[in-house]
């Protein structure tokens, strides 16, 4: 494996050595960020001369000290940093943080640089990163297909080697579906692992979690330690775990009873070939190393009237976050100030009431006890298909005529990932597969809540056993 794919936790080694400076890795993630940008455009706001100050100050003495990585242009602002989130009414603005977030100071006391920031979608809408404001970003294995989203400038940018890291967060699949479309590791936590204030709380959005995208599962554990653990105001507060989850990486998982799940369950579209496949084969590693996969799985997660419960919470939230940027921005968003998916959106939550809105959340909240009844039954993991599809052509979801086709059409490319942002309990999307056209195609495993060790320790399994960090993309640095 080339120098320039060396994961976050042998670059933190290289610095505490002495082998290399913290300002070494970053003039070199620099590089690969100018060499690759102008044809992927995952990095929108280059942060490089900052990051070279901070880089030869000092840095915080934390797990991943002088180790660089790009931050997602939705949530996590630094102050003084642009902070867009993929809204050209908010580019058109200028607006820069005026404050810093609490999971971006959790990234800076890890020790880790900030080199830029990264494209998304519009308020993170849809699962695909092609925003107005900025363009697309393109896939790195396929520039004409999509990087999915809406973490998908991160995933580019891990993908590529830009850097090791990128932040991400998903409210309906969007650390996985990117992880999937990019070749990537992505674990989506269980509700409350991570802060999402000062400005947001589980209390305004029940589905949002963040994390990061990575090459391998042991940076994904040492994140999720750096990161894991409420701020001051948080209400909602996933259970401590018994141990650092980066010990989780390499520790026997024992023989695990394993559902699997490859047919829709919102009934929203057929299931790629390409998928089925990529989780069926690792259903038999999985059997071949010991545990028990049967095709069983909640029969509450399949019911199409999650698609509009989800809907509801989704448009709901989004009235509520255009209203955050009026505030911020100080004036009135009109149509023409977002694209047409997001104002049809936006109309649609304007109409519902605040009885609908609860109605949707008791419906996440009870779909989540009836799952958690399915694991306390006997079972420790759901093994699914992340995506209904591979990697899509760009402009696959743009229907600016009709928006809301786009919208609905969405849902044959993501049928599973929103189902544990509804039931709050964390997921990982997996790089197993990649199909006839070099395409990676992930699957996706579920547990119960609170239960990221296990997903954890799983998914080390299976890196180890069917490894893939040496898959290199056709634009790489």
């Amino acid at each position: 494996m080339a120098d320039t794919y060396l994961d976050a936790t042998a670059q933190a080694e290289l610095v505490r050595s002495g082998e290399a400076s913290a300002l070494e890795l970053v003039d070199d993630a620099i590089a690969r960020v100018e060499k690759l940008n102008p044809e992927l455009n995952a990095v929108i706001h280059p942060r490089f001369d900052k990051a070279r100050a901070e880089a030869r100050g000092t840095l915080a003495d934390g797990p991943f000290r002088g180790v660089p990585l790009v931050l997602k242009d939705l949530m996590a602002g630094i102050e003084g940093d642009p902070q867009h989130e993929g809204m050209k009414f908010v580019r058109d603005a200028a607006y820069v943080a005026d404050h810093t977030d609490a999971l971006a100071q959790k990234f800076l006391d890890a020790g880790f640089v900030c080199v830029g920031r990264t494209n998304t979608p519009e308020l993170g809408i849809v699962p695909t990163t092609e925003p107005e404001a900025y363009g697309a970003a393109r896939n790195p294995w396929d520039p004409s297909r999509t990087t999915g989203g809406s973490s998908g400038g991160s995933a580019a940018a891990v993908a590529s080697g830009m850097v090791a890291v990128g932040h991400a967060n998903d409210g309906g699949g969007s650390i996985r579906i990117p992880a999937s479309c990019c070749g990537l590791v992505g674990l989506k936590p269980s509700r409350g692992r991570t802060s999402l204030l000062p400005d947001f709380s589980v209390i305004d959005d029940l589905l949002i979690v963040e994390l990061c995208v990575t090459r391998t599962v042991r940076d994904t554990a040492g994140v999720l330690d750096a990161v894991r653990g409420g701020a001051t105001g948080d209400t909602v507060r996933a259970p401590e775990p018994s141990r650092a989850y980066r010990a989780e990486v390499g520790a026997d998982p024992g023989k695990l009873r394993i559902g699997l799940l490859t047919h829709n369950p919102l009934e929203t579209g057929e299931i790629h070939p390409d998928c089925v496949t990529a989780a069926e084969e690792t259903a038999r590693l999985l059997d071949s190393l010991g545990h028990t996969v049967e095709e069983t799985f909640p029969k509450a997660l399949v019911d199409p009237a999650l698609v509009g419960h989800f809907t509801t919470l989704w448009a709901g939230t989004l009235v509520y976050n255009l209203r955050y940027w009026e505030k911020k921005v100080g004036r009135e968003i009109t149509a023409d100030d977002v694209e047409p998916l997001t104002w049809s959106l936006a109309e649609m939550g304007n109409s519902i009431t605040a009885p609908d809105f609860i109605e949707a959340q008791h419906a996440a909240l009870e779909l989540g006890r009836a799952v958690e009844e399915w694991y306390a039954s006997g079972y420790d993991l759901l093994l699914t298909p992340t995506l209904g599809e591979p990697p899509v052509e760009l402009g696959t979801f743009t229907t600016p005529d009709e928006p809301l086709l786009g919208f609905m059409r969405a849902a044959t490319f993501v049928p599973f990932t929103p189902l544990a942002n509804m039931t709050g309990e964390p997921a990982i999307s997996l790089p197993m597969h990649w199909n006839a056209h070099n395409l990676p195609i992930g699957v996706q495993l579920m547990s119960a809540y609170g239960r990221e060790d296990l997903l954890l320790r799983v998914a080390a399994q299976l890196e180890q056993a069917h490894p893939w960090i040496d898959r290199i993309p056709l634009v790489h640095a």
